[in-house]
């Protein structure tokens, strides 16, 4: 596995919306492996349409 790391620096305003990305991020991909985990069968077509209906 590959693995990067920077140190950031910005303003507390970047800050927060860089959090904020990164929660959302989290989100969909939790409600997504959950989704995955609950129906058996699922293809990546499945997830992708389940990803526009979180974007909305």
């Amino acid at each position: 596995m590959l693995v990067l790391e920077a140190k950031l620096t910005g303003k507390s305003w970047q800050y927060e919306l860089l959090e904020s990305a990164i929660r959302t991020a989290n989100f969909i991909r939790n409600k997504s492996v959950r989704y995955w985990m609950d129906h058996h069968g699922v293809s990546k077509n499945d997830l992708q349409k389940l990803c526009a209906v979180f974007a909305k």
